[in-house]
């Protein structure tokens, strides 16, 4: 009986195991996914800043 148990207990964890890490692993992807549409978001907000500032300087020089 005492075999059965920990046979029983020893599948029930190793299947909580899996089943936590499978979860894990899903989390972290969408971490990474998450930041890396974050720094492309960022990215295009320095390049479109950049372009808008060289786009004022282009006015200024030529107004001067």
């Amino acid at each position: 009986m005492v075999k059965v148990a920990t046979f029983f207990a020893m599948t029930l964890g190793a299947f909580v195991f899996w089943q936590s890490m499978d979860k894990v692993h899903v989390w972290i992807a969408l971490r990474q996914d998450e930041k890396k549409e974050r720094m492309e978001r960022e990215e295009e907000i320095r390049r479109v800043r950049e372009e808008l500032l060289l786009q004022q300087a282009k006015e200024r020089d030529s107004l001067a």
